[in-house]
């Protein structure tokens, strides 16, 4: 067996990538659209983002659409237009980007963090509905790096207590569940389309709904130069200013980009679809290594936005992850431990007098006989799952001589993983962070898997 690359070997990942990383794919038809807009002045102006809205409402099957900067305030304008307020709690997955949750702080919400399934990495339904109480105003489903949640068995949860559901869906575009696209499946979605994602225009976010008060309270929050749009008489006398004051107008750029990528993306998922499986299914053979993709038929990832596999070193004689990393890496192909550290760790949700309440921001709006060990209880699951994470390589074309390269560096790694046990000196706690994660990826692996925030 030849030796390791870590251990003095040849690498197993000879070719130039080329473009197999590269991404978003621009093409002459995106720069002369993002030119038009830059050449006629109209960078602030709404005409292209509604035009945006209603091209992609149309293909997600949806009847409202609503352009933002960014995803983090798409998912504001929703909590917003379910009508999130003050003394109210918000359940959410702890395993996931803090911009899926985090703003009901500033309408004087309360997160509160439920487990994770280990299959899926997304909300556990079993966990969700004993978090429930009188203040619960919405649950939030994270399509967790584009693996769907599990919609059905929250909506009987939901319905049972009359609540809607937000899915965050910033890691997901294009994904599937149970054949229907994500997005589409509860009252009110957001998406973040900035540059890391799988379906990228620059910096943005959009928020979808079938229902028009949601819709509407979402204007009036932070879109003030629309509120000819406002037709509830309730809300009507509050228009003309910003309710939250918020200013959430999308840059025509960033939209002008997203119309024309509208028309590229579905072939695109495709070709990464098809790479990504051809990936898996090679490894799905290794010992102690499982990727995170859908069982179901049924259910895909889109553009399979940070892929991530599961690593069980007892099967590899207790190898930690980030000597198995390091080798990958020495191997030529990506390899990165870790994934979102957990949210209810973070000293922010226990400790931070935010806006100076007096009392920790998370607590500042519940009665003060609640019991705060409720809100900061363990979530084992959760908190011994993420460091068991790791990134594969996303690749964006299907190039099978290439992507078997880092099939082989797998392989070879698996295949001789007795030799890195000496001079193993285990896994730390850097595995992982709060908010970092992806922009730490974004700048060890480029150009071969970019990865942000939302």
């Amino acid at each position: 067996m030849k030796k390791l690359a870590l251990l003095g070997g040849k690498k197993s990942v000879q070719h130039d990538p080329g473009n197999l990383f590269r991404w978003p794919i621009v093409t002459p038809e995106h720069e002369e659209a993002v030119l038009d807009v830059l050449r006629t002045g109209r960078m602030s102006g709404i005409d292209v983002s509604k035009k945006f809205e209603a091209e992609y409402a149309q293909q997600l099957g949806r009847s409202f659409a609503l352009t933002y900067p960014s995803g983090t305030s798409a998912i504001l304008g929703g909590f917003y237009g379910l009508g999130v307020g003050v003394g109210h709690e918000v359940i959410a997955p702890s395993l996931t980007y803090w911009a899926s949750v985090l703003q009901v702080y500033s309408l004087g919400a309360t997160p509160v963090f439920a487990e994770v399934d280990s299959e899926t990495l997304c909300i556990d339904p079993r966990d969700v509905e004993q978090l429930i109480t009188e203040r619960t105003r919405a649950i939030v489903a994270v399509h967790y790096t584009g693996m769907p949640a599990d919609i059905d068995a929250l909506k009987k949860i939901a319905d049972r207590h009359n609540l809607p559901i937000l899915e965050d869906c910033s890691h997901a575009h294009g994904a599937l569940y149970k054949g229907r696209p994500v997005g589409t499946l509860t009252q009110v979605a957001g998406f973040s389309l900035m540059s890391g994602k799988s379906f990228a225009i620059g910096e943005g976010g959009m928020l979808f709904t079938d229902d028009r008060k949601i819709y509407e309270r979402a204007i009036l929050f932070g879109h003030y130069i629309r509120d000819n749009e406002i037709l509830d008489p309730d809300l009507q006398p509050f228009s003309g200013l910003p309710a939250g004051g918020y200013k959430h107008r999308m840059h025509q750029l960033s939209s002008a980009f997203g119309r024309v990528q509208l028309k590229y993306y579905p072939d695109q998922m495709r070709e990464i679809d098809r790479a990504m499986n051809y990936f898996c299914d090679a490894l799905e053979e290794l010992a102690g290594i499982y990727p995170i993709r859908p069982r179901d038929t049924q259910n895909t990832k889109g553009g399979w936005y940070l892929p991530l596999c599961r690593y069980e070193k007892s099967e590899l004689g207790g190898l930690s992850l980030q000597r198995f990393a390091h080798a990958i890496q020495a191997e030529g192909s990506v390899c990165h431990p870790g994934a979102n550290t957990p949210m209810h760790l973070h000293p922010l949700f226990s400790e931070m007098d935010v806006y100076g309440h007096g009392k920790p921001t998370r607590f500042a709006h519940l009665p003060d006989t609640v019991d705060r060990s409720l809100y900061l209880r363990p979530l084992p699951v959760t908190e011994g799952l993420y460091q068991k994470l790791f990134q594969i390589p996303w690749f964006k074309q299907f190039d099978a001589k290439k992507i078997d390269e880092h099939i082989a560096a797998y392989h070879r790694v698996v295949a001789d993983y007795k030799s890195l046990l000496p001079g193993d000196d285990g896994d730390d706690s850097r595995i992982g962070g709060f908010s970092s994660f992806f922009r730490e990826q974004q700048t060890k692996v480029r150009p071969h898997a970019p990865g942000a925030a939302n």
